[in-house]
Protein backbone atom coordinates (compact mmCIF):
# COMPACT_ATOMS: atom_id res chain seq x y z
CA UNK A 1 0.00 0.00 0.00
CA UNK A 2 0.93 3.64 -0.42
CA UNK A 3 3.23 4.86 2.38
CA UNK A 4 1.85 7.60 4.59
CA UNK A 5 2.78 10.94 3.08
CA UNK A 6 1.77 14.35 4.25
CA UNK A 7 -1.05 15.90 2.29
CA UNK A 8 -1.78 19.48 3.20
CA UNK A 9 -4.02 22.05 1.56
CA UNK A 10 -5.16 25.56 2.39
CA UNK A 11 -8.81 24.70 1.75
CA UNK A 12 -11.10 21.94 0.45
CA UNK A 13 -14.66 21.45 -0.70
CA UNK A 14 -15.71 18.60 1.60
CA UNK A 15 -14.20 17.38 4.87
CA UNK A 16 -14.89 13.69 5.52
CA UNK A 17 -14.84 13.05 9.28
CA UNK A 18 -13.98 9.39 9.74
CA UNK A 19 -13.64 7.42 12.95
CA UNK A 20 -11.67 4.17 12.90
CA UNK A 21 -12.04 3.50 9.20
CA UNK A 22 -10.69 4.89 5.89
CA UNK A 23 -7.83 5.15 5.00
CA UNK A 24 -6.23 3.06 7.77
CA UNK A 25 -8.80 0.28 8.28
CA UNK A 26 -10.31 -1.99 5.66
CA UNK A 27 -13.93 -3.03 5.83
CA UNK A 28 -17.31 -2.03 4.46
CA UNK A 29 -17.25 1.60 5.58
CA UNK A 30 -13.68 2.06 4.36
CA UNK A 31 -14.56 0.64 0.94
CA UNK A 32 -17.69 2.80 0.80
CA UNK A 33 -15.64 5.93 1.58
CA UNK A 34 -13.08 5.06 -1.08
CA UNK A 35 -15.92 4.54 -3.55
CA UNK A 36 -17.51 7.88 -2.63
CA UNK A 37 -14.31 9.91 -3.04
CA UNK A 38 -13.49 8.34 -6.41
CA UNK A 39 -17.02 8.98 -7.67
CA UNK A 40 -16.54 12.76 -7.33
CA UNK A 41 -13.16 13.67 -8.85
CA UNK A 42 -14.41 17.25 -9.28
CA UNK A 43 -14.56 17.77 -5.49
CA UNK A 44 -11.52 18.35 -3.27
CA UNK A 45 -11.73 16.22 -0.15
CA UNK A 46 -10.06 16.73 3.21
CA UNK A 47 -9.91 13.43 5.11
CA UNK A 48 -9.88 13.72 8.90
CA UNK A 49 -9.12 10.34 10.45
CA UNK A 50 -9.89 9.85 14.14
CA UNK A 51 -8.29 6.79 15.68
CA UNK A 52 -7.79 5.34 19.13
CA UNK A 53 -4.08 4.71 19.74
CA UNK A 54 -1.53 4.88 16.87
CA UNK A 55 -0.28 1.36 17.65
CA UNK A 56 -3.65 0.00 16.48
CA UNK A 57 -3.01 0.93 12.83
CA UNK A 58 -0.53 -0.40 10.30
CA UNK A 59 -0.35 2.36 7.71
CA UNK A 60 -2.55 3.26 4.77
CA UNK A 61 -4.83 0.48 3.58
CA UNK A 62 -6.14 2.43 0.59
CA UNK A 63 -4.35 4.35 -2.13
CA UNK A 64 -5.41 7.96 -1.76
CA UNK A 65 -6.92 9.44 -4.94
CA UNK A 66 -5.56 12.76 -6.20
CA UNK A 67 -8.71 14.58 -5.08
CA UNK A 68 -7.85 13.84 -1.44
CA UNK A 69 -5.95 17.10 -1.06
CA UNK A 70 -5.66 17.13 2.74
CA UNK A 71 -5.15 14.34 5.30
CA UNK A 72 -5.06 14.75 9.07
CA UNK A 73 -4.71 11.90 11.55
CA UNK A 74 -5.72 12.41 15.16
CA UNK A 75 -5.48 9.75 17.88
CA UNK A 76 -7.91 10.46 20.71
CA UNK A 77 -6.35 7.93 23.10
CA UNK A 78 -2.74 8.23 22.01
CA UNK A 79 0.09 10.15 23.67
CA UNK A 80 -0.88 13.79 24.00
CA UNK A 81 0.91 16.93 25.02
CA UNK A 82 -0.69 18.01 28.29
CA UNK A 83 -0.72 21.45 29.87
CA UNK A 84 2.27 21.83 32.21
CA UNK A 85 1.61 20.70 35.75
CA UNK A 86 0.88 23.92 37.59
CA UNK A 87 -1.47 24.99 40.31
CA UNK A 88 -4.67 26.28 38.72
CA UNK A 89 -7.06 28.46 40.62
CA UNK A 90 -10.46 26.85 40.46
CA UNK A 91 -13.27 28.72 38.75
CA UNK A 92 -16.33 28.24 40.94
CA UNK A 93 -18.72 29.70 38.36
CA UNK A 94 -17.34 27.40 35.67
CA UNK A 95 -17.68 24.38 37.93
CA UNK A 96 -21.28 25.33 38.76
CA UNK A 97 -21.98 25.50 35.03
CA UNK A 98 -20.36 22.07 34.48
CA UNK A 99 -22.56 20.55 37.20
CA UNK A 100 -25.63 22.01 35.51
CA UNK A 101 -24.42 20.77 32.12
CA UNK A 102 -23.85 17.21 33.39
CA UNK A 103 -27.27 17.23 35.00
CA UNK A 104 -28.83 18.22 31.67
CA UNK A 105 -27.22 15.19 30.02
CA UNK A 106 -29.28 12.93 32.26
CA UNK A 107 -32.40 14.22 30.51
CA UNK A 108 -31.62 14.20 26.80
CA UNK A 109 -35.18 15.18 25.94
CA UNK A 110 -36.45 15.87 22.43
CA UNK A 111 -33.83 18.57 21.86
CA UNK A 112 -30.61 19.41 23.65
CA UNK A 113 -30.41 23.00 22.47
CA UNK A 114 -32.62 25.99 23.18
CA UNK A 115 -32.00 27.95 26.37
CA UNK A 116 -30.21 25.07 28.07
CA UNK A 117 -26.66 24.75 29.44
CA UNK A 118 -25.64 22.89 26.27
CA UNK A 119 -25.99 26.16 24.32
CA UNK A 120 -22.94 27.52 26.15
CA UNK A 121 -20.85 24.36 25.82
CA UNK A 122 -19.70 24.72 22.21
CA UNK A 123 -18.50 28.34 22.57
CA UNK A 124 -16.64 27.41 25.75
CA UNK A 125 -14.98 24.40 24.13
CA UNK A 126 -13.97 26.26 21.00
CA UNK A 127 -12.73 29.42 22.71
CA UNK A 128 -11.43 28.14 26.03
CA UNK A 129 -10.49 24.50 25.48
CA UNK A 130 -6.95 25.01 26.80
CA UNK A 131 -8.18 26.71 29.96
CA UNK A 132 -10.89 24.07 30.44
CA UNK A 133 -8.33 21.31 30.01
CA UNK A 134 -6.07 22.85 32.67
CA UNK A 135 -9.04 23.32 34.99
CA UNK A 136 -10.07 19.69 34.52
CA UNK A 137 -6.58 18.32 35.14
CA UNK A 138 -5.22 20.51 37.90
CA UNK A 139 -7.81 22.65 39.69
CA UNK A 140 -8.95 21.90 43.23
CA UNK A 141 -12.59 22.56 42.29
CA UNK A 142 -12.40 19.89 39.57
CA UNK A 143 -10.81 17.43 42.02
CA UNK A 144 -13.52 18.05 44.61
CA UNK A 145 -16.27 17.62 42.01
CA UNK A 146 -14.83 14.29 40.89
CA UNK A 147 -14.57 13.11 44.51
CA UNK A 148 -18.15 14.19 45.14
CA UNK A 149 -19.46 12.28 42.11
CA UNK A 150 -17.44 9.21 43.08
CA UNK A 151 -18.81 9.12 46.62
CA UNK A 152 -22.33 9.68 45.34
CA UNK A 153 -22.37 7.12 42.52
CA UNK A 154 -19.83 4.32 42.91
CA UNK A 155 -17.98 4.37 46.26
CA UNK A 156 -17.52 0.59 46.25
CA UNK A 157 -15.27 0.58 43.19
CA UNK A 158 -11.64 1.61 42.96
CA UNK A 159 -11.29 5.38 42.90
CA UNK A 160 -8.29 4.94 40.61
CA UNK A 161 -10.49 3.13 38.07
CA UNK A 162 -13.16 5.80 38.34
CA UNK A 163 -10.57 8.58 38.01
CA UNK A 164 -9.01 7.13 34.86
CA UNK A 165 -12.41 6.42 33.35
CA UNK A 166 -13.16 10.13 33.60
CA UNK A 167 -9.76 11.00 32.12
CA UNK A 168 -10.30 8.61 29.19
CA UNK A 169 -13.78 9.98 28.60
CA UNK A 170 -12.74 13.64 28.60
CA UNK A 171 -9.41 13.49 26.77
CA UNK A 172 -10.97 13.19 23.29
CA UNK A 173 -13.15 16.24 23.98
CA UNK A 174 -10.16 18.57 24.40
CA UNK A 175 -8.46 17.05 21.36
CA UNK A 176 -11.53 17.48 19.15
CA UNK A 177 -12.12 21.03 20.37
CA UNK A 178 -8.54 21.95 19.49
CA UNK A 179 -8.88 20.31 16.08
CA UNK A 180 -12.18 22.08 15.36
CA UNK A 181 -10.66 25.44 16.28
CA UNK A 182 -7.84 25.12 13.75
CA UNK A 183 -9.08 22.92 10.87
CA UNK A 184 -8.53 24.31 7.37
CA UNK A 185 -11.52 26.06 5.74
CA UNK A 186 -13.92 23.73 3.93
CA UNK A 187 -17.35 24.30 2.43
CA UNK A 188 -19.13 21.20 3.78
CA UNK A 189 -18.55 18.73 6.62
CA UNK A 190 -19.59 15.10 6.19
CA UNK A 191 -19.32 12.59 9.04
CA UNK A 192 -19.80 8.88 8.46
CA UNK A 193 -20.90 8.21 12.05
CA UNK A 194 -22.00 9.94 15.20
CA UNK A 195 -19.56 9.35 18.10
CA UNK A 196 -16.32 11.31 18.08
CA UNK A 197 -16.52 12.10 14.36
CA UNK A 198 -20.09 13.33 14.68
CA UNK A 199 -19.20 15.46 17.70
CA UNK A 200 -16.33 17.00 15.70
CA UNK A 201 -18.82 17.80 12.94
CA UNK A 202 -21.14 19.46 15.45
CA UNK A 203 -18.27 21.58 16.79
CA UNK A 204 -17.23 22.60 13.28
CA UNK A 205 -20.76 23.46 12.26
CA UNK A 206 -21.13 25.62 15.35
CA UNK A 207 -17.84 27.40 14.64
CA UNK A 208 -18.43 28.09 10.94
CA UNK A 209 -22.22 27.68 10.39
CA UNK A 210 -21.41 25.63 7.28
CA UNK A 211 -23.46 22.59 6.22
CA UNK A 212 -22.92 19.35 8.13
CA UNK A 213 -24.05 16.04 6.58
CA UNK A 214 -24.30 12.81 8.58
CA UNK A 215 -24.35 9.30 7.11
CA UNK A 216 -24.78 6.33 9.45
CA UNK A 217 -24.08 2.85 8.12
CA UNK A 218 -24.98 1.23 11.43
CA UNK A 219 -26.32 3.02 14.49
CA UNK A 220 -23.10 4.05 16.24
CA UNK A 221 -24.60 4.37 19.73
CA UNK A 222 -26.14 0.89 19.48
CA UNK A 223 -22.83 -0.61 18.35
CA UNK A 224 -20.92 1.03 21.22
CA UNK A 225 -23.47 -0.42 23.65
CA UNK A 226 -22.79 -3.87 22.19
CA UNK A 227 -19.04 -3.33 22.57
CA UNK A 228 -19.42 -2.14 26.16
CA UNK A 229 -21.64 -5.02 27.21
CA UNK A 230 -19.25 -7.55 25.63
CA UNK A 231 -16.06 -5.92 26.93
CA UNK A 232 -14.25 -6.12 30.24
CA UNK A 233 -17.20 -5.72 32.62
CA UNK A 234 -17.05 -9.49 33.20
CA UNK A 235 -13.88 -8.82 35.19
CA UNK A 236 -15.91 -6.72 37.64
CA UNK A 237 -18.45 -9.37 38.61
CA UNK A 238 -19.03 -10.40 42.20
CA UNK A 239 -17.80 -13.97 41.89
CA UNK A 240 -19.87 -15.07 44.90
CA UNK A 241 -23.11 -14.22 43.08
CA UNK A 242 -21.90 -14.11 39.43
CA UNK A 243 -23.61 -10.72 39.20
CA UNK A 244 -22.19 -7.49 37.86
CA UNK A 245 -21.22 -5.14 40.67
CA UNK A 246 -23.19 -1.91 41.02
CA UNK A 247 -20.04 0.16 40.56
CA UNK A 248 -18.98 -1.55 37.34
CA UNK A 249 -22.53 -1.15 36.06
CA UNK A 250 -22.31 2.57 36.85
CA UNK A 251 -19.04 2.98 34.93
CA UNK A 252 -20.38 1.07 31.96
CA UNK A 253 -23.59 3.08 31.99
CA UNK A 254 -21.51 6.26 32.20
CA UNK A 255 -19.85 5.33 28.92
CA UNK A 256 -23.20 4.44 27.37
CA UNK A 257 -24.66 7.82 28.34
CA UNK A 258 -21.52 9.56 27.05
CA UNK A 259 -22.01 8.06 23.58
CA UNK A 260 -25.75 8.75 23.71
CA UNK A 261 -24.99 12.43 24.35
CA UNK A 262 -22.51 12.54 21.45
CA UNK A 263 -25.14 10.98 19.20
CA UNK A 264 -27.86 13.40 20.27
CA UNK A 265 -25.56 16.41 19.79
CA UNK A 266 -24.80 15.19 16.28
CA UNK A 267 -28.46 14.61 15.38
CA UNK A 268 -29.43 18.06 16.66
CA UNK A 269 -26.98 19.76 14.28
CA UNK A 270 -26.66 17.56 11.17
CA UNK A 271 -28.81 18.13 8.08
CA UNK A 272 -29.48 15.90 6.25
CA UNK A 273 -29.22 12.79 8.44
CA UNK A 274 -28.78 9.83 6.11
CA UNK A 275 -29.22 6.11 6.73
CA UNK A 276 -28.90 3.10 4.47
CA UNK A 277 -32.36 1.62 5.00
CA UNK A 278 -35.70 2.45 6.59
CA UNK A 279 -35.28 0.48 9.83
CA UNK A 280 -32.20 2.51 10.71
CA UNK A 281 -33.98 5.75 9.84
CA UNK A 282 -36.64 4.81 12.37
CA UNK A 283 -33.95 4.10 14.97
CA UNK A 284 -32.37 7.49 14.32
CA UNK A 285 -35.71 9.20 14.92
CA UNK A 286 -36.24 7.17 18.09
CA UNK A 287 -32.85 8.42 19.31
CA UNK A 288 -33.71 12.05 18.65
CA UNK A 289 -33.20 12.80 14.94
CA UNK A 290 -35.82 15.14 13.50
CA UNK A 291 -37.92 13.20 10.97
CA UNK A 292 -37.87 16.00 8.39
CA UNK A 293 -34.06 15.91 8.25
CA UNK A 294 -33.77 12.13 7.81
CA UNK A 295 -33.40 10.42 4.46
CA UNK A 296 -32.53 6.95 3.14
CA UNK A 297 -29.80 6.41 0.53
CA UNK A 298 -29.01 2.70 0.09
CA UNK A 299 -25.51 1.52 -0.66
CA UNK A 300 -24.63 0.81 -4.25
CA UNK A 301 -21.81 -1.02 -6.00
CA UNK A 302 -20.03 -1.04 -9.34
CA UNK A 303 -22.06 -3.79 -10.99
CA UNK A 304 -20.34 -3.41 -14.37
CA UNK A 305 -16.98 -4.29 -12.80
CA UNK A 306 -18.30 -7.36 -10.97
CA UNK A 307 -20.81 -8.76 -13.48
CA UNK A 308 -18.11 -10.44 -15.66
CA UNK A 309 -17.23 -12.65 -12.67
CA UNK A 310 -20.49 -14.54 -13.23
CA UNK A 311 -19.07 -16.15 -16.35
CA UNK A 312 -16.23 -17.63 -14.27
CA UNK A 313 -18.62 -19.41 -11.92
CA UNK A 314 -19.74 -23.06 -12.19
CA UNK A 315 -23.42 -23.79 -12.82
CA UNK A 316 -23.74 -25.80 -9.60
CA UNK A 317 -22.77 -24.44 -6.17
CA UNK A 318 -19.11 -24.89 -5.17
CA UNK A 319 -18.99 -26.32 -1.61
CA UNK A 320 -17.06 -23.28 -0.37
CA UNK A 321 -18.52 -20.86 2.15
CA UNK A 322 -16.93 -17.45 2.38
CA UNK A 323 -17.15 -14.98 5.23
CA UNK A 324 -15.90 -11.66 3.92
CA UNK A 325 -15.12 -9.48 6.91
CA UNK A 326 -12.67 -8.37 9.56
CA UNK A 327 -11.85 -10.93 12.23
CA UNK A 328 -13.36 -8.97 15.11
CA UNK A 329 -16.00 -9.89 17.73
CA UNK A 330 -18.85 -7.90 16.14
CA UNK A 331 -18.59 -10.19 13.07
CA UNK A 332 -19.04 -13.22 15.40
CA UNK A 333 -16.53 -15.34 13.50
CA UNK A 334 -16.78 -18.04 16.17
CA UNK A 335 -20.41 -18.77 15.22
CA UNK A 336 -19.34 -19.24 11.60
CA UNK A 337 -16.59 -21.65 12.71
CA UNK A 338 -19.00 -23.66 14.88
CA UNK A 339 -21.48 -23.83 12.01
CA UNK A 340 -18.71 -25.24 9.80
CA UNK A 341 -18.39 -28.24 12.12
CA UNK A 342 -21.99 -29.22 11.32
CA UNK A 343 -21.59 -28.43 7.62
CA UNK A 344 -18.45 -30.56 7.27
CA UNK A 345 -20.07 -33.44 9.16
CA UNK A 346 -22.78 -33.63 6.48
CA UNK A 347 -20.83 -32.32 3.50
CA UNK A 348 -17.22 -33.47 3.98
CA UNK A 349 -15.92 -31.69 0.88
CA UNK A 350 -17.05 -28.28 2.19
CA UNK A 351 -14.60 -25.55 3.18
CA UNK A 352 -15.03 -22.28 5.04
CA UNK A 353 -12.93 -19.30 3.96
CA UNK A 354 -12.54 -16.32 6.26
CA UNK A 355 -11.38 -13.45 4.07
CA UNK A 356 -10.46 -10.32 5.98
CA UNK A 357 -7.79 -8.65 8.03
CA UNK A 358 -6.55 -10.55 11.10
CA UNK A 359 -4.62 -7.79 12.84
CA UNK A 360 -7.39 -5.49 14.11
CA UNK A 361 -8.06 -7.64 17.19
CA UNK A 362 -5.22 -10.12 17.44
CA UNK A 363 -6.46 -11.68 20.69
CA UNK A 364 -9.83 -12.50 19.12
CA UNK A 365 -8.13 -13.79 15.96
CA UNK A 366 -6.08 -16.17 18.10
CA UNK A 367 -9.24 -17.36 19.88
CA UNK A 368 -10.77 -18.13 16.48
CA UNK A 369 -7.68 -20.04 15.34
CA UNK A 370 -7.75 -22.07 18.54
CA UNK A 371 -11.45 -22.82 18.03
CA UNK A 372 -10.74 -24.16 14.54
CA UNK A 373 -8.13 -26.50 15.99
CA UNK A 374 -10.32 -27.55 18.93
CA UNK A 375 -13.21 -28.46 16.61
CA UNK A 376 -10.95 -30.48 14.32
CA UNK A 377 -11.45 -28.12 11.37
CA UNK A 378 -7.81 -27.51 10.48
CA UNK A 379 -7.62 -27.48 6.69
CA UNK A 380 -11.39 -27.04 6.44
CA UNK A 381 -11.65 -23.51 7.84
CA UNK A 382 -8.99 -21.26 6.33
CA UNK A 383 -7.95 -17.77 7.36
CA UNK A 384 -7.15 -16.12 4.04
CA UNK A 385 -6.31 -12.59 5.18
CA UNK A 386 -7.14 -9.69 2.91
CA UNK A 387 -7.76 -10.76 -0.70
CA UNK A 388 -9.21 -9.13 -3.80
CA UNK A 389 -12.85 -10.08 -4.06
CA UNK A 390 -12.45 -10.53 -7.83
CA UNK A 391 -10.20 -13.53 -7.09
CA UNK A 392 -12.46 -14.95 -4.36
CA UNK A 393 -16.06 -14.60 -5.53
CA UNK A 394 -15.91 -16.88 -8.62
CA UNK A 395 -14.73 -19.75 -6.38
CA UNK A 396 -17.33 -19.71 -3.62
CA UNK A 397 -20.85 -21.11 -3.38
CA UNK A 398 -22.25 -18.84 -0.69
CA UNK A 399 -21.38 -15.70 1.18
CA UNK A 400 -22.00 -16.05 4.91
CA UNK A 401 -22.41 -13.24 7.46
CA UNK A 402 -22.61 -14.29 11.10
CA UNK A 403 -22.42 -10.71 12.44
CA UNK A 404 -24.23 -9.41 15.51
CA UNK A 405 -24.46 -5.94 13.96
CA UNK A 406 -24.36 -4.62 10.40
CA UNK A 407 -25.69 -1.74 8.35
CA UNK A 408 -26.28 -2.51 4.70
CA UNK A 409 -23.29 -4.74 3.94
CA UNK A 410 -21.44 -4.04 0.72
CA UNK A 411 -20.09 -7.59 0.71
CA UNK A 412 -23.58 -9.02 0.18
CA UNK A 413 -24.20 -6.65 -2.71
CA UNK A 414 -20.81 -7.47 -4.23
CA UNK A 415 -21.57 -11.16 -3.93
CA UNK A 416 -24.96 -10.67 -5.57
CA UNK A 417 -23.38 -8.81 -8.48
CA UNK A 418 -21.01 -11.74 -9.01
CA UNK A 419 -23.86 -14.26 -8.76
CA UNK A 420 -23.26 -15.47 -5.19
CA UNK A 421 -26.31 -15.95 -2.93
CA UNK A 422 -25.98 -15.22 0.80
CA UNK A 423 -26.82 -16.63 4.22
CA UNK A 424 -26.87 -13.99 6.94
CA UNK A 425 -27.89 -13.32 10.50
CA UNK A 426 -30.93 -11.09 10.89
CA UNK A 427 -29.05 -7.82 11.35
CA UNK A 428 -29.17 -4.43 9.67
CA UNK A 429 -30.63 -4.51 6.18
CA UNK A 430 -29.70 -8.16 5.54
CA UNK A 431 -33.31 -9.39 5.64
CA UNK A 432 -34.27 -6.69 3.14
CA UNK A 433 -31.35 -7.59 0.86
CA UNK A 434 -32.03 -11.33 0.91
CA UNK A 435 -35.85 -11.45 1.00
CA UNK A 436 -36.65 -8.11 -0.61
CA UNK A 437 -38.21 -4.89 0.60
CA UNK A 438 -41.80 -5.98 -0.13
CA UNK A 439 -42.21 -3.25 -2.71
CA UNK A 440 -43.45 -3.82 -6.24
CA UNK A 441 -40.04 -3.33 -7.84
CA UNK A 442 -38.44 -5.75 -5.36
CA UNK A 443 -40.98 -8.56 -5.09
CA UNK A 444 -38.83 -11.21 -6.76
CA UNK A 445 -38.16 -13.89 -4.13
CA UNK A 446 -35.27 -15.00 -1.96
CA UNK A 447 -31.56 -14.53 -2.64
CA UNK A 448 -30.55 -16.85 0.19
CA UNK A 449 -31.50 -17.36 3.83
CA UNK A 450 -31.66 -15.31 7.04
CA UNK A 451 -31.17 -16.85 10.50
CA UNK A 452 -31.08 -15.67 14.11
CA UNK A 453 -28.00 -14.39 15.89
CA UNK A 454 -25.36 -16.63 17.51
CA UNK A 455 -27.04 -19.85 16.32
CA UNK A 456 -24.46 -22.10 14.62
CA UNK A 457 -26.99 -24.88 14.04
CA UNK A 458 -29.47 -22.65 12.23
CA UNK A 459 -26.65 -21.10 10.20
CA UNK A 460 -25.39 -24.55 9.16
CA UNK A 461 -28.87 -25.79 8.22
CA UNK A 462 -29.50 -22.71 6.06
CA UNK A 463 -26.17 -23.19 4.30
CA UNK A 464 -26.80 -26.89 3.65
CA UNK A 465 -30.32 -26.23 2.32
CA UNK A 466 -28.77 -24.17 -0.49
CA UNK A 467 -25.55 -26.08 -1.15
CA UNK A 468 -27.30 -29.45 -1.42
CA UNK A 469 -30.15 -28.24 -3.66
CA UNK A 470 -28.74 -26.90 -6.98
CA UNK A 471 -32.18 -25.75 -8.20
CA UNK A 472 -32.78 -23.72 -5.05
CA UNK A 473 -29.25 -22.30 -5.23
CA UNK A 474 -29.68 -21.30 -8.89
CA UNK A 475 -33.01 -19.61 -8.14
CA UNK A 476 -31.38 -17.65 -5.30
CA UNK A 477 -28.56 -16.65 -7.63
CA UNK A 478 -31.02 -15.27 -10.21
CA UNK A 479 -32.88 -13.28 -7.54
CA UNK A 480 -29.61 -11.89 -6.18
CA UNK A 481 -28.53 -10.64 -9.60
CA UNK A 482 -31.89 -9.06 -10.40
CA UNK A 483 -32.19 -7.36 -7.00
CA UNK A 484 -28.75 -5.77 -7.03
CA UNK A 485 -29.13 -4.58 -10.62
CA UNK A 486 -32.56 -3.06 -9.92
CA UNK A 487 -31.94 -1.31 -6.60
CA UNK A 488 -28.29 -1.20 -5.59
CA UNK A 489 -26.18 0.18 -8.39
CA UNK A 490 -23.37 2.62 -7.76
CA UNK A 491 -24.90 5.00 -10.30
CA UNK A 492 -28.15 5.18 -8.32
CA UNK A 493 -26.35 5.78 -5.01
CA UNK A 494 -23.95 8.38 -6.36
CA UNK A 495 -26.73 10.30 -8.11
CA UNK A 496 -28.36 10.67 -4.70
CA UNK A 497 -25.12 11.82 -3.08
CA UNK A 498 -24.46 14.22 -5.96
CA UNK A 499 -27.77 15.89 -5.10
CA UNK A 500 -26.92 16.02 -1.38
CA UNK A 501 -23.49 17.53 -2.05
CA UNK A 502 -24.76 20.04 -4.62
CA UNK A 503 -27.45 21.29 -2.23
CA UNK A 504 -24.92 21.69 0.59
CA UNK A 505 -22.16 23.25 -1.53
CA UNK A 506 -24.58 25.74 -3.09
CA UNK A 507 -25.08 27.33 0.33
CA UNK A 508 -21.35 27.99 0.69
CA UNK A 509 -19.77 28.78 -2.71
CA UNK A 510 -16.03 28.82 -3.34
CA UNK A 511 -16.04 32.63 -3.35
CA UNK A 512 -17.43 32.69 0.19
CA UNK A 513 -14.75 30.24 1.32
CA UNK A 514 -12.00 32.44 -0.11
CA UNK A 515 -13.50 35.49 1.60
CA UNK A 516 -13.61 33.65 4.91
CA UNK A 517 -9.92 32.71 4.58
CA UNK A 518 -8.85 36.27 3.94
Amino acid sequence: MEPLKARRADEADIALLLEGTYPFVRGGVGSWTDQLIKAFPDYRFAVIFLGGHPDQYKGLQFELPDNVVHLETVYVHGPQEKPPVTSVKGDAALMAFMKELHASFKDLGPKLFGDRPIDKMFPLLLEQHQNLHRQFLYSETSWEYQREQYQQNCPDTSFVEYFWTLRSMHQPIWILARLAAQLIPVRVYHSVSTGYAGFLGALLQHRTQRPFILTEHGIYTKERKIDLFKAQWQAHKDFATDQESASSSYLRDLWVRFFEVLGKLTYDVANPILSLYEVNRQLQMRDGAAAERTRVIPNGIDIRRLAPLRAKRPTSPPPILCLLGRVVPIKDISTFIRAMRTVVNRLPEAEGWIVGTLDEDQEYAEECRNLVETLGLTGKVKFMGHRKIDDILPKVGLLVLSSISEGLPLVILEGFAAGVPAVSTDVGACRQLIYGAGEEEDDVGSAGEVVGLANPTALAEAVLSLLTDPAKWQAAQAVAIRRVETLYSQERMMASYRTVYEEALASWPVSALSSAKS
